[in-house]
């Protein structure tokens, strides 16, 4: 069993090998190892199984979906039964389906478990809201870490701030223009074609990519919307643009962080902090170098945006500005907030930001990663809550 999806994979074991209670839902962006993760899984339990996946829509509808399902409950009559459904979203009506078919074995008291796979976040937790309610537990991966891919790869902190977190990538890793194609064509291009546009209705798929290299353009930058449409073809309006980076953030790409302060009226009507959720993204959509890391001002925009997507792999992350005065994050911990201050360089410069913040939001705690503070490196080789709590 591979370590480095270690912990996700002792919390779904354990839930598997519990008496039938739940569903079990594991979610995340596309290579990730989700699949992997499932396959470790079922050698794990040495149990009947039947792992299937709906990854080609034209060919997977309920009909299909029922038949893969009685196909389990044959093997169920006998012996206790597992039955996988990679790439679940890509099924219209899924989740109704699902409800149907696994209220029946509750009642018939049948030895069948299941676990759900999906690479749209947001469309399976859609269905999951509004149709099975009470009957499923979730376990989300997110892009790997760079304690994982230094473990896994050898990688330092320039390669992993340039190549990011695809496992499935790394080993392109040597020739650029193979990663970067590999990352255009068979991640970004695949995730727009087939999690976004083919499971939800977008009106204006070009702008949605438009919006997706904006997004990657000014990772780390807070950028009103009203600016975003100032350099879009044919954008719309502000609302367009919020629901396109929903789709984009739930579809593990990009996402816009809200404003922190306290209202959350407030929070939900600033102009959006853009954030590429791995920096691969960036650096494969905008055709940067790995020299580009050594560019002070290129190295702050990675340094900053392999952060933020590092604290929204266990919380929630909003940023602060007031005036001239911002603070790059703001994190909750239970009760306790932090105010974040990113650098990259070896040069001082006065936090004004954060001495504003703390002033404004009594007994927030402020937090400095870089030189002043720490190491960059550290930060991301750990959880962000070792930090966060001591």
């Amino acid at each position: 069993m591979s370590k480095y999806r270690r912990p996700a994979f002792a919390a779904l074991l354990e839930r598997v090998r519990e008496p039938r209670r739940f569903i079990q839902v594991l979610a995340g962006p596309r290579q990730v190892g989700k699949t992997t993760l499932a396959k470790q899984v079922i050698d794990a339990l040495a149990v009947s199984s039947h792992m299937v996946s709906a990854d080609e829509p034209a060919l997977r509808d309920r009909d299909w979906l029922i038949q893969q399902w009685e196909l389990a409950r044959v093997s169920a009559a006998d012996e206790p039964t597992l039955l996988v459904l990679d790439e679940i979203q890509k099924i219209s009506g899924w989740s109704e389906t699902v409800k149907r078919l696994w209220d029946e074995d509750t009642a018939a008291g049948r030895k069948l478990k299941v676990m759900i796979l999906g690479s749209a976040p947001l469309l399976v937790q859609r269905g999951l809201t509004e149709s099975l309610a009470g009957r499923f537990e979730i376990v989300r991966l997110g892009h790997w870490s760079f304690d994982e891919m230094r473990d896994a790869f050898g990688w330092d902190l320039d390669r992993y701030l340039f190549f990011g977190g695809y496992p499935g990538a790394a080993a392109l890793s040597s020739d650029l223009g193979r990663w970067r194609a590999y990352v255009l064509d068979s991640l970004i291009e695949t995730t727009i074609s087939r999690d976004v546009l083919l499971m939800t209705r977008v009106d204006k798929p070009a702008l949605l990519r438009q919006l997706f290299r904006l997004a990657c353009e000014y990772s780390g930058q807070i950028v009103a919307f009203t600016k975003l449409l100032g350099q879009l073809q044919d954008a719309g309006n502000t609302v367009t643009l919020a629901h396109y980076l929903e789709l984009l953030s739930g579809a593990g790409m990009v996402t816009g962080l809200s404003k922190y302060s306290g209202s959350r009226v407030r929070q939900r009507g600033s102009s959006p902090k853009l954030l590429a959720l791995n920096n691969a993204l960036i650096t494969a959509t905008l055709e940067l170098s790995p020299n580009d890391v050594q560019d002070q001002t290129w190295r702050g925009r990675l340094v900053e945006s392999a952060v933020g997507a590092h604290l929204l792999r266990s919380t929630n992350v909003w940023y602060w500005r007031q005036g001239d005065l911002e603070v790059d994050y703001v994190v909750r911990v239970g009760r306790s907030v932090f105010a974040l201050e990113v650098k990259s360089g070896v040069r001082e410069e006065p936090m004004r930001g954060l001495s504003a913040f703390t002033h404004r939001f009594r007994g927030a705690r402020p937090l400095v990663i870089g030189p002043a503070g720490i190491h960059v490196e550290d930060f991301l080789a750990s959880e962000p809550v070792r930090w966060l709590t001591m």
